[in-house]
């Protein structure tokens, strides 16, 4: 008697179901998510006010506004600071290798005394050639022009400025960020409470999306996975 073994259909179409959960695990594998270079705070809230003292003297250390001999800077967390984003950075490499190198040897048997008769008819020469060519070269070009209002989130003991701060906008289902931190020096902040992001030291920043628009320039997970394991 003989017995024939079938796979039932539900447990083919299951072992296919797992086949592809683990293909799309791999090429999951193959996205980088896309995190946020600015990773401080965006804002920080201005510290309580001390208690208000009883009326009774010009100054009142508890008044929140500014003092009246004091110019309009920003110098104390939660104070906000127009940040003009002016890049404009290119960047231009060339470089260029030549060698050459040419040899060339000959040797030619005396025909007298006993050489002679051993090597008689031997003649012995070589010549060589050798040479290299390389060029090389890279360019590249970077333009961000914006505004953005940041906070101040700290102050540094020697009174620099740790600022921070980012924008949304929603456009037609799109969500874009710009985000910006750095640190700033008061004295670089001009009468309209503004600095050039180009006078930010370690300034970060970031512009990026959310939505349809921006995840049709991604990669699908199944051509990801190909382009991960093709050979060539």
């Amino acid at each position: 008697m003989s017995h024939s073994t079938r796979t039932p259909v539900h447990s083919r179409t299951a072992e296919a179901l797992v086949q592809l959960a683990l293909l799309a695990a791999l090429g999951g594998c193959g996205l980088v998510p896309k995190e946020p270079i600015t990773q401080q705070p965006m804002t920080a809230l201005p510290p309580a006010p001390p208690q208000a003292q009883a009326p009774g003297s010009i100054y009142n250390p508890g008044y929140a506004g500014r003092p009246l001999f004091e110019d309009q800077r920003p110098r104390n967390v939660g104070d906000i600071i127009t940040i003009v984003i002016a890049e404009n950075i290119n960047a231009t490499k060339n470089s260029g290798a030549n060698a050459s190198r040419n040899g060339n040897t000959a040797f030619n048997v005396p025909t007298a005394g006993f050489l002679g008769g051993l090597f008689g008819k031997t003649n012995l020469s070589a010549t060589g050639t050798n040479g290299f060519a390389g060029t090389g070269g890279a360019n590249a070009s970077n333009t961000f022009n914006g505004t953005i209002t940041v906070t101040v989130t700290g102050v540094q003991a020697n009174g620099n400025l740790i600022v921070s701060g980012e924008k949304q906008m929603l456009i037609n289902q799109g969500n874009e960020f710009v985000r910006f931190s750095g640190v700033v020096n008061p004295n670089t902040i001009s009468s309209l409470n503004a600095v050039y992001s180009t006078q930010v030291a370690d300034a970060k920043i970031e512009y990026s999306a959310k939505g349809y628009i921006d995840e049709a320039q991604n990669m699908g997970w199944l051509q990801r996975f190909f382009l991960n394991v093709s050979p060539w």
